[in-house]
């Protein structure tokens, strides 16, 4: 006769997720206990699982049920935070995008014109290079054309230009009466969007080449300085003097017209 065995509820999870694999589906992360949190804890919480998520995965890819999962709570208690997953969404993009405002915001407004400008976009780039992904996924949206997600970049340009370049047009020569001037107004604009596309093609170019040397250390065992610019990928440095002289060149001339 065959005795029956008693499996312990760690082994009934384990093997419920095991069938769930075989079955094409994916093992569910363990959720975590749950604990009562203020409301203002717990909606920082989530938006913290959310930047995780949307930062590594596309939007269509992040799973709502997995971030509640993490947090330790219902699926159903997360959307009375967030009543959709795009209303959540567009919670962490403007995280991301205060959280870069901020880093920028750092640099001392007491500072000359041009060193103000060198600190700040040391700021920045070394913000994007810390988070990748996410200042990716801020600046290219994900969820298509949306009017808030739109919003929410457009304000973090605008922003951003106003803290990347004040006071820059009275510092050079001729720009002292001409700060309004509708070309220069165009022109820094123009150089918001070089600055955004640079730092992109940058970003993407360090990971790639983080990606490379990765792959290679495992191969050979070699060590690398974590974080550093690789041969392939111009530095930090180098990014800022370029969008530094730029700017400059860009405020020249519309000063000369």
């Amino acid at each position: 006769m065959r005795l029956l065995r008693y499996a312990s509820p760690v082994e009934a999870r384990t093997k419920a997720r095991r069938r769930s694999v075989e079955k094409g589906g994916r093992a569910d992360v363990e959720p975590r206990p749950r604990v009562r949190l203020e409301v203002d804890e717990r909606r920082s919480q989530l938006i913290e699982l959310g930047l995780a998520q949307f930062a590594s995965r596309s939007y269509d890819d992040v799973s709502i049920e997995l971030i509640a999962q993490q947090a330790g709570i219902s699926k159903g208690l997360l959307y009375h935070y967030f009543p959709t997953k795009r209303a959540f969404y567009v919670a962490c993009i403007r995280e991301a995008a205060a959280r870069l405002l901020a880093r920028i915001g750092e640099v001392p407004r007491d500072a000359p014109p041009l060193d103000r400008l060198r600190a700040g976009l040391d700021a920045y780039l070394g913000y994007v290079r810390a988070h990748a992904r996410a200042y990716v996924a801020l600046m290219r949206g994900g969820i298509g054309v949306d009017p808030e997600i739109n919003a929410v970049i457009d304000e973090t340009r605008a922003s951003l230009l106003a803290q990347l370049t004040s006071d820059m047009a009275v510092a050079l020569p001729g720009g002292s009466d001409t700060v309004t001037s509708p070309l220069l107004r165009v022109a820094l604009r123009g150089w918001i969007g070089l600055a955004e596309a640079a730092s992109i093609a940058w970003v993407e170019a360090c990971v790639e080449a983080d990606t490379r040397t990765d792959a290679s250390k495992g191969r050979r065992g070699e060590g690398a300085e974590a974080g550093a610019e690789r041969p392939n990928a111009p530095s930090g440095a180098e990014v800022r003097e370029l969008l530094t002289q730029a700017l400059i060149a860009i405020i020249e001339g519309a000063l000369k017209r």
